[in-house]
């Protein structure tokens, strides 16, 4: 789907995707703690890639065991009634609008990239491309950390915003050595019942710019 296309579906539900998965204390832990994990053991800005209504973003801008805490976040989005929302509940946090595509960041400008559930709805094809843009961002020793629905590469499938598309470890893998990443970890478990969000199986892959 293309950038205006993704962008109006979530407009659309806005408000249903926030009260649904609007706030860290609805995140199951198991996501809190990788993501914290990885957060405090990334040197740098970090860049929020896809930060919906930008919890992650202020999760992210939090001080962690890490020192030096206050270093510069940014969120990015299509949606300008994430972004909005995001705006209104994060103030002191950052966040512009920004196509993965061409993001508007000079190159090596930050330590991490968390790109959580934000790339599932692009189609296979284009996802090279994007992930070459995302290095692009990234300083040299930087870290990647990726979200996404474990399942059969590339079969699409009817998310509750916009269509969606299944990957694997293996497969993903495969594009981020191409894009210049060296893949350092890698994570698949079953969703807890009862937790916010989806139910399909969850993958996550953390890789490093070469």
């Amino acid at each position: 789907m293309d950038d205006e296309t993704v962008a109006a579906a979530y407009d659309a539900r806005a408000a249903e995707y926030i009260a649904l998965i609007g706030s860290i204390d609805q995140m199951e832990r198991a996501d809190v703690a990788m993501i914290g994990r990885w957060r405090d053991e990334t040197a740098g800005g970090l860049l929020d890639a896809g930060c919906g209504p930008g919890l992650w973003t202020a999760f992210l801008a939090e001080p962690g065991s890490r020192p030096g805490s206050g270093r510069d976040v940014v969120g990015v989005d299509l949606s300008a009634e994430l972004l909005t929302a995001a705006r209104e509940r994060h103030p002191g946090v950052r966040f512009e609008s920004a196509s993965f595509r061409d993001l508007p960041f000079p190159d090596g400008s930050f330590g991490g990239v968390l790109a959580w559930y934000s790339l599932i709805h692009l189609p296979p094809d284009e996802l090279p491309a994007v992930l070459g843009e995302l290095a692009r961002v990234l300083a040299v020793g930087g870290r990647i950390l990726i979200g996404y629905f474990d399942g059969e590469p590339r079969e699409r499938f009817a998310h509750a915003v916009a269509p969606a598309y299944y990957w694997s470890a293996e497969a993903l893998g495969v594009l981020l050595r191409d894009a210049g990443f060296a893949v350092t970890d890698v994570e698949r478990r079953e969703r807890e019942p009862g937790t916010a969000g989806s139910v399909r199986p969850h993958g996550a892959i953390i890789a490093e710019r070469c």
